[in-house]
């Protein structure tokens, strides 16, 4: 008797999103978010930086905020403080961002709480990366 895979939505969600917007994106590959970055853009996924003092980052135009975003995007990635978290949570439910991702120390339950309410799946205090390589090697 065979019985049915487990339900795994962390692998749910990085199986069908395709573009990432990557809020504290760093230019410099010295910083965490680079790597980690650098690393879901090897694997395919479309990066987005969203960081107000940078230029670009991995070859992409950075814009200063979600709501300046030209395109869809399936998660949005924080490497932000827990207090930038609340902003980035208006943004996400106005634009109908289906995903939002906060990286490890990243912990904002108010924040994640209302998110969730607006219907938004959230992955809080955990690597996009940690998380990608456990399930896709």
């Amino acid at each position: 008797m065979s019985s049915l895979p487990n339900p795994d939505p962390i692998r749910d969600l990085l199986a069908r999103a395709k573009t990432i917007a990557v809020v504290g994106l760093s230019d410099s590959p010295l910083r965490a978010s680079h790597g980690v970055s650098a690393y879901m853009q090897s694997h395919g996924y479309k990066i987005i930086p969203v960081n107000p003092t940078i230029a670009e980052s991995l070859g992409e135009r950075a814009y200063s905020s979600l709501l300046d975003l030209p395109m869809k995007v399936d998660i949005v990635n924080v490497f932000r403080r827990p207090e930038f978290v609340d902003e980035i949570v208006d943004q996400t439910i106005k634009l109908k961002i289906p995903a939002l991702w906060l990286q490890e120390d990243v912990v904002n339950e108010p924040a994640a709480a209302r998110a969730r309410h607006a219907g938004i799946f959230v992955v809080m205090d955990r690597c996009i990366l940690k998380e990608h390589r456990a399930r896709f090697r």
